[in-house]
């Protein structure tokens, strides 16, 4: 049964993290219009237009970013009030066991947990297509540096056509839809039983298909081999001329239904470096489970009454906070670079700091 102090701690805990997540995005949009002042002039849209196109998604993926270590702040920041005006002494003294007075925060964390972690999975995404179409048509499109970048992931492409078949292609120009230097083989086995080989690929706007000129298509049945020169043909490939876009901001747009349909369909061709995809999947649940944890590493932080106020335990939640976020970013940078699973590299800062929460538990005053 929730009871009126439940209620008050309640009532505390949720308007602290919402008021700090306000202030923080007010920061965050202030320094990034300062920032890219010269874009937005330089694309020639209105006000209006720079909210709605940039910021209405801009504004959802910081919150997206900074909202567990908010909780946590506002956990440390109110709760150090608490116990500076002797509030958790009373309550505790009142006999109140110290695990009973944890379940408003118990309560709290798993509403905002939930709600951030249904943000998280379909609405957080949308707004990202925002921010993301905006950054790639304003922003990006006029760095030489992302522009090279875009050309390098999409010059050459290799792919898998079906469980037993692989191709690939050169040079691929995303303007005309065209490649040089196509093959395709297929195998049986560990056995190569077929091998297509053109000097060039072009899609065709019309019929919606694949051809290819100058191909040499060779049949490898046990020690015979029927070799054909095709002067021009048509293809089924599986493969659209849209799919073969490099977006660095594609995992961040995709809901999460979409993502893991994304992961299996790229497996399915055999293609590499999903690392980035699959990270992003696991962090949209590791996510939202922070949130409990650092409630809980807050409270013990926390509910000790100190001599320096309130501003020694939010040194000490910042310290926590950045050592998090470090954390974090190692994790996912020994995944996407090195062969570290996207699994455990999600979890990793949760697994950690949830042997600390236990620990901070421990010792905390009760």
């Amino acid at each position: 049964m929730i009871k009126k102090i439940d209620w008050y701690i309640l009532k505390q805990f949720i308007t602290t993290t919402v008021f700090m997540v306000l202030i923080f995005s007010v920061i965050a949009v202030a320094i990034d219009t300062s920032e890219k002042a010269d874009d937005f002039v330089k694309s020639g849209l209105s006000t209006s237009k720079i909210i709605t196109q940039y910021y209405f998604g801009f504004v959802p993926f910081i919150i997206s970013m900074i909202f567990p270590l908010m909780v946590f702040i506002a956990v440390i920041f109110f709760t150090s009030k608490l116990a500076g005006r002797s509030e958790l002494v009373a309550i505790l003294a009142g006999g109140v066991r110290f695990n009973r007075m944890l379940r408003p925060y118990f309560l709290g964390a798993l509403l905002l947990g939930g709600l951030f972690w249904i943000a998280t999975q379909f609405y957080i995404p949308k707004a990202q297509q925002i921010r993301g179409s905006f950054q790639s048509t304003y922003i990006d499109s006029k760095s030489s540096y992302e522009q090279g970048e875009a050309a390098k992931r999409t010059r050459n492409y290799y792919f898998r056509v079906d469980g037993n078949t692989y191709a690939g292609m050169r040079n691929y120009d995303t303007a005309t839809r065209s490649a040089n230097d196509f093959y395709m083989e297929r195998l049986k086995g560990t056995k190569m039983v077929y091998n297509l080989r053109a000097d060039y690929l072009r899609w065709d706007t019309a019929k919606k298909h694949w051809k290819l000129q100058n191909a040499t298509e060779r049949k490898i049945e046990g020690v015979k081999e029927i070799t054909r020169i095709i002067p021009e043909m048509t293809i089924n490939l599986n493969l659209k001329p849209s799919e073969i876009k490099f977006d660095k901001y594609l995992k961040d747009k995709m809901t999460t239904p979409e993502l893991v349909r994304y992961i299996k369909g790229e497996e399915s061709r055999g293609a590499e470096g999903l690392n980035d995809y699959k990270v992003e999947r696991y962090r949209r649940d590791a996510t939202p489970a922070s949130v409990f944890i650092l409630t809980m590493i807050g409270v013990a932080v926390s509910c000790r009454k100190t001599r320096g106020g309130s501003g020694l335990n939010m040194a000490v939640g910042i310290i926590t906070a950045a050592f998090f976020v470090v954390m974090d970013k190692f994790s996912l940078t020994f995944s996407t670079k090195g062969n570290f699973p996207p699994l455990l590299a999600a979890w990793t800062p949760n697994i950690l700091f949830s042997i600390v929460a236990i620990w901070l538990y421990r010792i905390a005053p009760k």
